[in-house]
């Protein structure tokens, strides 16, 4: 039996058991539904590679012409997926319409798969397509192109998501989707090896590596999807009953007072250091509108709600590292001011200090000069 061979079976068996897991799991449902049925069609595909890895099946088996047609749905599938996972809903009707591709090109080849079941001078042959040219560098070319388009907007989507969750949420690295970034990742890298294999045909990077890959792919979404936190999506805020029906670049009378009470809120009892707290909570605290507060964090702050709470903890962060006093670890005041996440706290801290926790902490200070690079921005 060729290594390949056995390659392709363990990821197909692989496959059957992460879809029925998913199909099962009650996280995200309606998404994981979607997911089990995409990663049960590249079983069948591995399956399908595995017993018909045989150069003189090749081009004769119709069950390996059929799932060579798999990767138009590929795409599409992880477009549907995004849409399903991120709007918090199970699969309509209407996403099936994103699988028209395949049925289009399935159409295409429909002369090939039902050769030798209808006869060659019947009517139902004369209204096949003709099957000469389908396969070449045009159907490669749509093929990348249909697919690629698909995983491009499925990244679009995970943007306006967490776009939407930055505006409400101060701590959103539990909820980012980070597992769509290397799922999609990792689906760009297959196809950019199935591109070099069509045009620059490297001995080494042939349909083995490409279906090795995919293989591989259903391992790293066996553990990715299997440790994936719930997505809740929130109702959008009501708007308040005394909003006002202003242009929107003209503030309202009580942008002054909103912008006060913030600061009091921040500078005070600094409710910028609650864990996960959201634009409702804040709201509910100034006693202001929740679309209130929000337009004075933007215009005013010219910030999301997620940049504003999270370079104010930065601020009380570097305050207490530039402490010759306050020995606590770095990971402890992060934690204290508000970070539930290690690797977010380095990355913001970074970006708006411009060193590292630990690089800022040993930067030589005059002992009485400590608290002056400490910022003072605390809510403007």
């Amino acid at each position: 039996m060729a290594p390949w061979t056995i390659v392709f079976a363990i990821g197909a068996a692989q496959a059957v058991l992460l879809s029925l897991a998913l199909w099962r799991r009650p996280v995200n449902a309606g998404a994981n539904r979607v997911l089990a049925a995409w990663i049960a069609l590249i079983g069948i595909d591995l399956a399908v590679k595995a017993v018909y890895w045989n150069p003189s099946t090749y081009g004769t088996a119709k069950a390996l012409r059929l799932v060579g047609l798999f990767p138009f749905l590929y795409g599409s599938l992880f477009y549907v997926y995004v849409k399903v996972l991120t709007e918090a809903r199970s699969a309509r009707w209407r996403d099936a319409l994103h699988l028209s591709g395949f049925a289009f090109v399935l159409a295409l080849h429909a002369g090939i798969f039902l050769h030798g079941l209808v006869p060659a001078d019947g009517w139902p042959a004369r209204w096949l397509p003709d099957t000469a040219g389908l396969e070449g560098w045009r159907l490669n070319i749509a093929l990348y192109a249909y697919s690629l388009t698909y995983v491009v907007a499925g990244l679009v989507q995970v943007g306006r998501y967490r776009h939407r969750l930055r505006q409400r949420h101060s701590d959103t690295d539990r909820r980012s989707l980070h597992w769509i970034d290397a799922m999609s990742v990792s689906q760009i890298v297959i196809w950019l090896i199935a591109t070099v294999q069509w045009l620059a045909r490297i001995p080494w990077i042939d349909y083995p590596l490409i279906y090795g890959s995919v293989a591989a792919w259903v391992f790293l979404m066996g553990y990715l999807s299997l440790v994936q936190g719930p997505v809740q999506i929130e109702p959008a805020a009501e708007p308040d009953a005394a909003e006002p029906d202003a242009p929107a670049e003209t503030d309202d009378p009580r942008f002054a007072d909103v912008q006060t009470r913030l600061s009091q809120l921040m500078a005070g009892p600094q409710v910028y250091r609650e864990p996960a707290l959201t634009i409702g909570q804040l709201a509910k605290r100034a006693g202001y509108p929740e679309y209130l507060v929000s337009a004075v964090i933007n215009r005013r702050f010219q910030e999301n709600f997620w940049e504003y709470i999270n370079r104010l903890r930065i601020e009380a962060a570097a305050q207490h590292l530039a402490d010759a006093a306050d020995t606590r670890t770095i990971l402890d005041i992060a934690y204290a001011c508000g970070f539930t996440s290690k690797s977010t706290f380095n990355a913001a801290f970074k970006r708006q200090i411009g060193a590292t926790p630990s690089a800022f902490r040993r930067q030589p200070r005059p002992e009485e000069g400590a608290g002056s690079s400490r910022p003072e921005r605390m809510g403007h």
